[in-house]
């Protein structure tokens, strides 16, 4: 996984951890194991997308994760997941199955994975890397909103009240309605959703031409959705992935696969990260 001649003994996607706790200790080896399962994944969509990896060698604030199991005292501070100047951290029990459905659900989400973790936190990262860097920031306000209100205040406030009345019409998660940098991240979790299951799908050669549906349920993904000609492509093949997909759940008796509606609205946020994204390539 290391060119020969490289001296660095870690492959693109470890090189970026900081901190790991002891995997003697534990189930801790066997939920880093689970992790880098999914940072793994992460790295491969950032890879193919292009996107600037620094690591905290080569910038000050670069990429960087820990991987860490709470504190053996029960009184101490809980590990919090999260993002800080570049660095990710991710609660090891999170790598629990039964743990991550009881936050999923004292939380009220529909959806909650490793990989979206990971997803959502590297949005803060490329948040700081593309917009702010990238002088996009008075583009990212007129359409995720101003992200310099409280961000403290606003937690504190979603946390006690809850998301408002009619979110679904303009946010891709209740999350996101918190603050401008949830939403950002939340939005960024989707398109790498989409542009990855996408790719998946084209891989097995699957397509979506229901008996009883129009032109606007059927996909033909022969493209490489991470290097769509246009975003509505995107969008023209993901809605009937995604119906189809929950579809062949429910007849398992499963939730849905992709448990979020789209609104105009939400999709003008994806469209914007896919501008951003797709931009920083081709510059």
């Amino acid at each position: 996984m290391v060119p020969a001649e490289s001296k660095n003994c870690l492959c693109l996607a470890c090189r970026h951890n900081r901190c790991i706790s002891n995997p003697a200790q534990g189930e801790n080896l066997a939920r880093w194991r689970e992790l880098e399962g999914a940072k793994h994944r992460l790295f491969y969509s950032l890879v193919k997308l292009q996107l600037p990896l620094l690591t905290r060698d080569e910038q000050r604030d670069g990429l960087a994760f820990d991987f860490l199991d709470d504190p053996p005292d029960p009184d101490a501070p809980r590990v919090m997941t999260g993002h800080s100047d570049g660095l990710i951290t991710i609660a090891l029990r999170e790598a629990d199955d039964v743990e991550r459905e009881r936050m999923r659900k004292a939380l009220g989400e529909r959806y909650r994975t490793l990989l979206g973790h990971l997803r959502h936190e590297t949005g803060h990262y490329f948040w700081d890397r593309l917009v702010r860097d990238g002088g996009k920031v008075e583009a990212c306000r007129a359409v995720f909103g101003d992200e310099g209100v409280d961000y403290g205040e606003t937690l504190k406030t979603y946390y006690a009240k809850g998301p408002p009345a009619g979110w679904q019409s303009r946010y891709i998660t209740a999350y996101a309605t918190a603050h401008p940098w949830e939403d950002f991240a939340e939005s960024w979790a989707h398109y790498l959703h989409m542009v990855d299951t996408l790719e998946t799908a084209a891989a097995h050669g699957v397509e979506i031409h229901p008996r009883n549906g129009g032109k606007r349920f059927q996909a033909a993904i022969d493209f490489d959705p991470y290097r769509p000609s246009t975003f509505d492509l995107l969008m023209e093949n993901w809605l009937p992935l995604s119906r189809a997909a929950n579809s062949l759940n429910r007849s398992m008796g499963q939730p849905d696969l992709y448990p979020f509606v789209l609104s105009p609205l939400t999709v003008e946020k994806l469209r914007f990260i896919h501008g951003l994204v797709q931009g920083y390539r081709a510059g």
